[in-house]
Protein backbone atom coordinates (compact mmCIF):
# COMPACT_ATOMS: atom_id res chain seq x y z
CA UNK A 1 0.00 0.00 0.00
CA UNK A 2 1.34 3.43 -0.91
CA UNK A 3 1.91 5.51 2.21
CA UNK A 4 4.33 8.16 3.48
CA UNK A 5 3.92 7.31 7.17
CA UNK A 6 5.88 4.61 9.04
CA UNK A 7 4.49 1.12 8.52
CA UNK A 8 3.71 0.69 12.24
CA UNK A 9 1.66 3.89 12.26
CA UNK A 10 -0.18 2.76 9.12
CA UNK A 11 -1.08 -0.54 10.82
CA UNK A 12 -2.22 1.33 13.94
CA UNK A 13 -4.39 3.67 11.86
CA UNK A 14 -5.99 0.75 10.01
CA UNK A 15 -6.67 -1.02 13.31
CA UNK A 16 -8.51 2.06 14.57
CA UNK A 17 -10.52 2.61 11.41
CA UNK A 18 -13.93 1.03 10.82
CA UNK A 19 -13.46 -2.54 9.53
CA UNK A 20 -14.16 -3.34 5.91
CA UNK A 21 -17.11 -5.34 4.67
CA UNK A 22 -16.03 -8.96 3.91
CA UNK A 23 -16.78 -8.43 0.20
CA UNK A 24 -14.28 -5.55 0.13
CA UNK A 25 -11.67 -7.66 1.90
CA UNK A 26 -12.22 -10.29 -0.78
CA UNK A 27 -11.85 -7.63 -3.48
CA UNK A 28 -8.50 -6.56 -2.04
CA UNK A 29 -7.30 -10.19 -1.98
CA UNK A 30 -8.53 -10.77 -5.54
CA UNK A 31 -6.79 -7.62 -6.78
CA UNK A 32 -3.51 -8.67 -5.18
CA UNK A 33 -3.79 -12.15 -6.68
CA UNK A 34 -4.77 -10.99 -10.17
CA UNK A 35 -2.65 -7.86 -10.53
CA UNK A 36 0.31 -8.27 -8.16
CA UNK A 37 2.14 -5.01 -7.53
CA UNK A 38 -0.57 -2.98 -9.24
CA UNK A 39 -2.71 -3.66 -6.16
CA UNK A 40 -0.88 -0.68 -4.63
CA UNK A 41 -3.27 1.43 -6.71
CA UNK A 42 -6.13 0.44 -4.41
CA UNK A 43 -7.20 3.36 -2.24
CA UNK A 44 -7.12 1.06 0.81
CA UNK A 45 -9.14 1.03 4.03
CA UNK A 46 -8.15 4.44 5.41
CA UNK A 47 -8.59 6.47 2.25
CA UNK A 48 -11.61 4.40 1.25
CA UNK A 49 -13.26 5.09 4.59
CA UNK A 50 -12.39 8.78 4.26
CA UNK A 51 -14.17 8.85 0.88
CA UNK A 52 -17.14 7.03 2.38
CA UNK A 53 -17.25 9.52 5.24
CA UNK A 54 -17.15 12.51 2.89
CA UNK A 55 -20.07 11.06 0.92
CA UNK A 56 -22.02 10.42 4.12
CA UNK A 57 -21.46 13.70 5.95
CA UNK A 58 -21.97 15.72 2.77
CA UNK A 59 -25.29 14.04 2.09
CA UNK A 60 -24.08 13.29 -1.43
CA UNK A 61 -26.52 11.90 -3.95
CA UNK A 62 -24.34 11.96 -7.08
CA UNK A 63 -20.68 10.94 -7.22
CA UNK A 64 -18.26 10.93 -10.15
CA UNK A 65 -15.10 8.83 -10.12
CA UNK A 66 -12.26 9.02 -12.64
CA UNK A 67 -10.25 5.82 -12.37
CA UNK A 68 -12.18 2.70 -11.34
CA UNK A 69 -9.36 0.15 -11.17
CA UNK A 70 -11.03 -2.92 -9.58
CA UNK A 71 -13.85 -1.00 -7.95
CA UNK A 72 -12.81 -0.72 -4.31
CA UNK A 73 -13.28 3.03 -3.91
CA UNK A 74 -16.51 2.98 -5.93
CA UNK A 75 -18.01 0.37 -3.61
CA UNK A 76 -16.84 2.27 -0.52
CA UNK A 77 -18.53 5.46 -1.71
CA UNK A 78 -21.65 3.74 -3.04
CA UNK A 79 -22.28 2.26 0.41
CA UNK A 80 -22.78 5.78 1.80
CA UNK A 81 -25.14 6.90 -0.98
CA UNK A 82 -28.92 6.72 -0.51
CA UNK A 83 -30.64 3.84 -2.27
CA UNK A 84 -31.55 6.10 -5.19
CA UNK A 85 -28.09 7.68 -5.33
CA UNK A 86 -25.82 7.50 -8.37
CA UNK A 87 -22.10 6.90 -8.82
CA UNK A 88 -20.59 7.13 -12.29
CA UNK A 89 -17.12 5.61 -12.56
CA UNK A 90 -14.80 5.90 -15.59
CA UNK A 91 -11.95 3.66 -16.72
CA UNK A 92 -10.30 2.48 -19.93
CA UNK A 93 -8.93 -0.92 -18.84
CA UNK A 94 -11.34 -3.78 -19.63
CA UNK A 95 -9.43 -6.30 -17.50
CA UNK A 96 -9.66 -4.10 -14.43
CA UNK A 97 -13.31 -3.35 -15.14
CA UNK A 98 -14.16 -7.03 -15.46
CA UNK A 99 -13.16 -7.53 -11.82
CA UNK A 100 -14.96 -4.36 -10.75
CA UNK A 101 -18.19 -5.33 -12.51
CA UNK A 102 -18.12 -8.81 -10.95
CA UNK A 103 -17.90 -7.31 -7.46
CA UNK A 104 -20.47 -4.60 -8.19
CA UNK A 105 -22.89 -7.37 -9.18
CA UNK A 106 -22.39 -9.07 -5.81
CA UNK A 107 -22.79 -5.93 -3.70
CA UNK A 108 -26.12 -4.64 -2.35
CA UNK A 109 -24.87 -1.21 -3.44
CA UNK A 110 -23.82 -2.20 -6.94
CA UNK A 111 -27.09 -0.99 -8.50
CA UNK A 112 -26.05 2.58 -7.67
CA UNK A 113 -22.92 2.30 -9.83
CA UNK A 114 -22.73 3.00 -13.57
CA UNK A 115 -19.49 2.08 -15.36
CA UNK A 116 -18.43 4.24 -18.30
CA UNK A 117 -15.69 2.47 -20.23
CA UNK A 118 -13.48 4.65 -22.40
CA UNK A 119 -11.29 7.76 -22.11
CA UNK A 120 -12.55 9.79 -19.16
CA UNK A 121 -12.27 13.14 -20.90
CA UNK A 122 -14.59 11.85 -23.63
CA UNK A 123 -17.03 10.64 -20.99
CA UNK A 124 -16.91 13.93 -19.09
CA UNK A 125 -18.05 15.81 -22.19
CA UNK A 126 -21.28 13.78 -22.12
CA UNK A 127 -22.12 14.33 -18.44
CA UNK A 128 -24.31 16.94 -16.80
CA UNK A 129 -23.76 18.12 -13.23
CA UNK A 130 -24.06 18.73 -10.47
CA UNK A 131 -21.96 16.10 -8.71
CA UNK A 132 -21.63 16.31 -4.93
CA UNK A 133 -18.26 14.56 -4.86
CA UNK A 134 -15.69 13.90 -7.59
CA UNK A 135 -12.80 11.48 -6.99
CA UNK A 136 -9.83 11.69 -9.36
CA UNK A 137 -7.40 8.76 -9.30
CA UNK A 138 -6.30 7.99 -12.85
CA UNK A 139 -3.43 8.82 -15.23
CA UNK A 140 -1.46 11.54 -13.53
CA UNK A 141 -0.46 13.48 -16.63
CA UNK A 142 -4.14 14.16 -17.31
CA UNK A 143 -4.90 15.58 -13.84
CA UNK A 144 -4.86 19.24 -14.98
CA UNK A 145 -7.32 18.42 -17.78
CA UNK A 146 -9.55 16.33 -15.50
CA UNK A 147 -9.66 19.15 -12.97
CA UNK A 148 -10.74 21.75 -15.49
CA UNK A 149 -13.34 19.37 -16.92
CA UNK A 150 -14.95 18.44 -13.58
CA UNK A 151 -14.93 21.81 -11.81
CA UNK A 152 -17.92 23.10 -13.84
CA UNK A 153 -19.78 19.88 -12.92
CA UNK A 154 -19.21 20.30 -9.17
CA UNK A 155 -22.17 21.15 -6.94
CA UNK A 156 -21.92 24.50 -5.09
CA UNK A 157 -21.07 22.72 -1.81
CA UNK A 158 -19.37 19.77 -3.46
CA UNK A 159 -15.82 18.52 -3.06
CA UNK A 160 -13.19 17.19 -5.44
CA UNK A 161 -10.88 14.57 -3.95
CA UNK A 162 -7.60 13.89 -5.77
CA UNK A 163 -5.27 10.97 -4.99
CA UNK A 164 -1.48 10.59 -5.30
CA UNK A 165 -0.67 14.28 -5.12
CA UNK A 166 2.62 13.71 -3.26
CA UNK A 167 4.00 10.99 -5.56
CA UNK A 168 5.87 9.21 -2.80
CA UNK A 169 7.46 12.52 -1.83
CA UNK A 170 8.84 13.11 -5.33
CA UNK A 171 6.91 16.37 -5.68
CA UNK A 172 9.96 17.85 -3.95
CA UNK A 173 12.30 16.44 -6.60
CA UNK A 174 10.33 15.24 -9.65
CA UNK A 175 11.85 12.28 -11.50
CA UNK A 176 9.44 11.53 -14.36
CA UNK A 177 6.59 12.94 -16.43
CA UNK A 178 3.96 11.87 -13.92
CA UNK A 179 5.80 13.63 -11.09
CA UNK A 180 6.13 16.82 -13.10
CA UNK A 181 2.44 16.69 -14.03
CA UNK A 182 1.43 16.45 -10.38
CA UNK A 183 3.71 19.36 -9.41
CA UNK A 184 2.06 21.41 -12.17
CA UNK A 185 -1.40 20.31 -11.08
CA UNK A 186 -0.84 21.09 -7.40
CA UNK A 187 0.41 24.57 -8.29
CA UNK A 188 -2.53 25.07 -10.66
CA UNK A 189 -5.03 24.33 -7.88
CA UNK A 190 -3.15 26.30 -5.20
CA UNK A 191 -3.29 29.50 -7.23
CA UNK A 192 -6.86 29.03 -8.55
CA UNK A 193 -9.08 31.74 -6.98
CA UNK A 194 -12.18 29.64 -7.72
CA UNK A 195 -11.36 27.06 -5.06
CA UNK A 196 -10.10 26.42 -1.52
CA UNK A 197 -7.79 23.37 -1.40
CA UNK A 198 -6.27 21.44 1.49
CA UNK A 199 -3.54 18.86 0.86
CA UNK A 200 -3.50 16.00 3.36
CA UNK A 201 -0.32 13.89 3.80
CA UNK A 202 -2.52 10.79 3.92
CA UNK A 203 -1.38 7.66 2.09
CA UNK A 204 0.32 9.10 -1.03
CA UNK A 205 -1.23 12.55 -0.62
CA UNK A 206 -4.93 13.42 -0.86
CA UNK A 207 -6.05 16.83 -2.06
CA UNK A 208 -9.51 18.09 -1.06
CA UNK A 209 -10.88 20.96 -3.16
CA UNK A 210 -14.06 22.99 -2.55
CA UNK A 211 -15.41 26.06 -4.24
CA UNK A 212 -14.23 29.39 -2.82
Amino acid sequence: MLTLVPEAIERYAVAHTAPLDPLLEELIATTRREFGGLAAMLSGPIEGTLLQTLVAVGGARRVLEIGTFTGFSALMMAAALPDDGELITCDVNPRHLAVARAFFARSPHGHKITVREGPALDTLRTLAGPFDLVFIDADKEAYPAYYEAVLPLLAPRGVIVVDNVLRGGRVLAPENAGDHAIVTFNAQVARDPRVRPVLLPLRDGVLLIRRA
